[in-house]
């Protein structure tokens, strides 16, 4: 069984698309605008979904499948 990936709401965006790259293609299918941002290294996943209004619980979910392989 895999680990999880310690992906919590106050992980940094740009952390999270540094450490696992295949999470960025979650960020793009979201149309957020966090790749190449310069917020992106400042903004945690909650700040991020507020801002870009998409529901926390269903982003970090899709980022969890992915970095565990299953997307």
């Amino acid at each position: 069984m895999k680990q999880r990936s310690s992906i919590s709401p106050d992980t940094v965006v740009d952390e999270i698309m540094r450490k696992w790259p295949a999470t960025v293609a979650v960020v793009v299918r979201y149309k957020m605008l966090c790749v190449g941002c310069p917020i992106g290294t400042f903004h945690t996943v909650a700040e991020a979904c507020r801002e870009h209004q998409i529901d926390e619980a269903d982003f970090l979910l899709d980022l969890e499948s992915v970095v565990r392989g299953e997307r």
